[in-house]
């Protein structure tokens, strides 16, 4: 399965094969483009080959071109805003003929009355005819045997007698405190170097794109917060306020989840 459409993909062939000549023509090989600009080795040989099922997202694969590109002495900047992230193709004819075979659904207007009476009716039956709580047969015996022996005069010859165990009070237990549902988690990023990123606060995105080095930002959220960075080893994270730590080696694409109770997993 590949992450590129079409347009993309036939992007990535012309600029992987000018790569790859020119690496050739300068007698470069391809391990020591890798040692230089901290690329895999298998992800160099993707792009040249133009194998997109082993190359990751297009906004990674976007900044190798750039480092390519310097490596060989070209304009890697240029290089790399010649490849497109986004593609958006509409087919207009297909849109307009979707929506000409849509059906209108009509509804009449009394229906919505006609529920909402119905259900009104419903309600109300319920509040003026609230359900008494059965009470068990078993209980309802022990309680007339309780209050019998409550009752019945006791001889002063007679030794205390003790009820029978099925008539007994259980102690009341108390419920165990719940923990404090205000917790949250708080996780405060700042960037060594220029890292893409994107943050999901208990599974949305709230943020998405490129940090330059020297910004902080601060993110919370109630359940788990979610970090990827395409540059781990750019990302100091500081998580529950806790000591701050790298996210990973450069020019690592890793993926970290933040809880109120763990630092990250």
């Amino acid at each position: 399965m590949t992450l590129f459409n079409e347009p993309q993909q036939e992007q990535l062939k012309e600029i992987g094969a000018y790569l790859g000549q020119v690496r050739q023509e300068k007698s470069i090989r391809v391990e020591e483009i890798a040692a230089k600009t901290l690329i895999r080795q298998t992800f160099l040989e993707a792009l040249e080959e133009g194998r997109f099922e082993d190359l990751p997202e297009p906004i990674y694969v976007q900044g190798f071109i750039r480092r390519y590109g310097d490596i060989l002495g070209l304009d890697g900047t240029s290089l790399a805003r010649s490849f497109a992230i986004n593609f958006f193709l509409f087919d207009s004819e297909n849109d307009s003929s979707n929506v000409e075979k849509k059906p209108n659904l009509y509804i009449p207007l009394a229906v919505p009355y006609i529920l909402l009476l119905a259900a009104a009716s419903f309600g109300l039956f319920y509040i003026l005819n609230p359900r008494r709580p059965t009470q068990p047969v078993s209980q309802k015996q022990n309680s007339s045997i309780v209050a019998k022996q409550k009752t019945a005069p006791i001889p002063s010859s007679a030794k205390p007698k003790t009820l029978p165990s099925s008539i007994a009070s259980t102690p009341t237990s108390t419920a165990s405190p719940n923990p404090d549902a205000n917790s949250t988690v708080e996780v405060t990023l700042e960037l060594q170097d220029k890292s893409w990123l994107q943050v999901k606060e208990d599974g949305k995105t709230a943020f998405e794109g490129n940090l330059e080095k020297g910004e902080r930002k601060t993110w919370t959220a109630k359940k788990q917060l979610t970090i990827r960075s395409g540059n781990a080893g750019a990302v100091l994270v500081t998580a529950n306020k806790k000591e701050p730590q790298i996210l990973g080696n450069v020019g690592a694409i890793k993926e970290v989840t933040f809880t109120p109770e763990v630092n990250g997993q």
